[in-house]
């Protein structure tokens, strides 16, 4: 069989929100409206994620190879939100997790979120 392979997941991203779909039929889905929380997850050797959050925990992840410029355009509507914050985290040769932007009216807590 000659071609690409299939990707793992696609990640579509319009002006309501962003969606993630896997390759398991699985979805993610989080309107812009309901963002609270943005992190960026970084592990050695793995690529970069982003996780968009919601009041709930709910969210969406979204890994780094899986953006684009209307992506990281739509993420600048976000209150005071700082591209070069995210950038910095993104580029960090530390393996962890950093939250690069929360609402002006966040929850009193989010949970830790488990990722792929």
């Amino acid at each position: 069989m000659h071609g690409n392979p299939m990707p793992d997941s696609y990640v579509y991203v319009t002006e309501e929100g962003v969606t993630r779909h896997y390759a398991d039929g699985s979805v993610e889905a989080l309107a812009w409206e309901d963002v609270v929380e943005v992190r960026v997850v970084t592990e050695s050797g793995e690529d970069v994620h982003y996780i968009l959050l919601d009041r709930d925990g709910e969210g969406c992840v979204v890994p780094r190879s899986a953006t684009d410029a209307t992506f990281l355009a739509r993420l600048r509507y976000l209150p005071d939100f700082d591209l070069d914050r995210l950038n910095l985290a993104a580029d960090s040769a530390h393996d962890g997790v950093v939250v690069v932007w929360r609402s002006p009216d966040p929850p009193s807590a989010l949970p830790d979120l488990e990722y792929d």
